[in-house]
Order: C-alpha cells, then structure tokens, then sequence
C-alpha cells in the first residue's frame, strides 16, 4: 500500500481535470504523516466500519483501508466519487474490495445507504460544513459510537468548548447532547492543497447516551433561543420560545436555573433541565407543551 504525495495528489488532480473549489471546501491532504497521524489518534478496532465524507482524491481513505473492517466513503463530487476506487486499486489492491463509495451530499445520507452500519466517523471535513456534518451524521447514524474529525482550527475550539467560555455557543451544546469531545492536536496548512490560510484542529469524540425522558428537539431550541441572543439574559433571551419574560423566569426557576444568567454559563444538562420544566417530554414518555423534534 502506497500513500499519496505532493506529486501524487498534483498528477491524480490534472488527470481527473480537478480543481479544488471553495464551494465544496476542498483542501486535499497531500502528507502522507499527517494521515498516518488522523488514523492513529482516531483509535480504531479492526472490526470498526468507518464512514469518511469528503475523501477527495483518497489520501486519508488509502490510511484508513488496511486498519478497519470497511470504509464508506461519501463524496459529493461525481468526478472524485468515480475515480476513487480506481485510485484505491492501483495504490492498494489488497484491501480494495473494503471501500463503499457514496455519491452524495452527505448532509442527505440516511442509514440504508450503507451496506454495513457505521461505527467510527474520521475525516477531513470541508470547512463550510464542519458542523452541520458531524450534528447530522450523529442524529442520523446512532451506530456511530466514536470518530474523530479535521476541522478548521476554529471551529475545533468552538465544539469543545466549555461553559463560560467566549467561544460556548450552540455546537458546544449540541455536540456534547451526543458525545463527549476533546481536541486532539493541530495541523498546519502546509500539509494541505491548497493551502489555506488558517490552521486545522482534531476534534475526538466518544458517543454517549443522551439524557432520558426529554426529546432532542426539545432541548435543542431551547438552545438556540438561548444563544440568539447572547448578550441577553435567559429571562429575556427564552422570553419569546416560553411566550414571556415572565413564563421564561417561571421555567427556568423550575428548572433551577438563575434567570439572571446567560446561556454561556450553562452546561448541556441544564439546557435539558430547562426543555423538561417545559414539558419537551421525549415521544412515548407522555404529552408536553412545545415538543419540537431533531
């Protein structure tokens, strides 16, 4: 099994007649240690089956094949979605026949796409849809128990942050609703083409069971009315999903939660303590006003 280079990544990209868009974020990885380094921190089993969106040009899909049982790949580019078995075959025929690629947006896969069930998620996710990839691949998949993701360094800091942070905002929130997270590491720009102009994070997670008795949905706008507006406290900010600022305070009260203090402050447990005060019971535990699913 070959890995793929600088010269490899340039010559595979002029044959297929591809160039990197920003549109669709790419940056392909072209070093060889930093894929090497993606699957090691990723900590696989040999039995996992791991679902990687954006794969490109196949740089870290050729690292990841000799280390688990499959690797479904999803990629929204037809040129590269057809090209990457071929890619596969030639640099390592012996684990070719593990590769599933899925040509597709991956904000649109549902789990009979795949022949098999995911259980890790690794990839170098395209900038302008870090977040939304990873929230909608871990509601959609529930088999995805682990994975770790390359992400631009910013949003890293913004999906492990803790409460009271600056940075602690709605995909804090919504992450640690499913998994516990931690960053794990840097990468610099050099490593990719092209080049961009900010630096890469790590992002690892561990899926956890979500609280019980309350519905996602639930919680999750009372997250978003929380941080749409920041500068606000509860009491106001939650006035217009509670109906006031006075039934606002009476919830949050209930949930033993200060009206005073601001949505940064608060860690996911309390958000889901504020859906339940609320009654955003989970379907089948009994009725509750304002159930919103996720």
């Amino acid at each position: 099994m070959t890995l793929l280079g600088p010269a490899e990544v340039r010559e595979l990209a002029t044959r297929l007649g591809v160039r990197p868009t920003k549109t669709l974020g790419q940056n392909f990885v072209h070093d060889p240690n930093t894929v090497r380094r993606i699957v090691r921190a990723a900590e696989l089993d040999p039995a996992d089956v791991v679902v990687e969106v954006g794969p490109g040009l196949g740089s870290l899909t050729l690292a990841l094949l000799p280390e688990v049982a499959a690797v479904h790949a999803v990629e929204i580019d037809a040129t590269l979605a057809a090209a990457l078995p071929d890619t596969v075959a030639q640099h390592d025929p012996e684990h070719a026949d593990r590769l599933h690629v899925i040509n597709r947006d991956a904000l649109k896969v549902r789990p009979e796409d795949f022949g098999s069930a995911p259980t890790a998620l690794v990839a170098n996710l395209p900038y302008n849809v870090a977040v939304p990839v990873v929230l909608q691949l871990l509601a959609t998949l529930p088999s995805l128990r682990h994975g770790l993701v390359m992400v631009q360094k910013e949003v890293a800091d913004r999906l492990t942050a803790g409460p009271g942070s600056k940075i602690y905002g709605i995909p804090s929130v919504k992450l640690a609703w499913y998994a516990q997270s931690k960053q794990a590491g840097r990468v610099p720009p050099a490593v990719f083409w092209p080049v961009p102009n900010v630096d890469s994070g790590l992002v690892a997670f561990t899926r956890r069971d979500p609280p019980a008795g309350v519905d996602r949905g639930a919680v999750f706008a009372v997250v978003d009315a929380a941080f749409a507006q920041r500068r606000k406290t509860l009491r106001g900010a939650l006035a217009g999903w509670a109906g006031s600022p006075d039934a606002a305070e009476g919830l949050l009260r209930a949930a033993g939660v200060d009206p005073g203090a601001r949505g940064e402050s608060l860690p996911m447990e309390q958000f889901v303590a504020i859906a339940a005060a609320a009654g955003g019971a989970a379907p089948g535990s009994g009725t509750g006003r304002r159930r919103e699913r996720g």
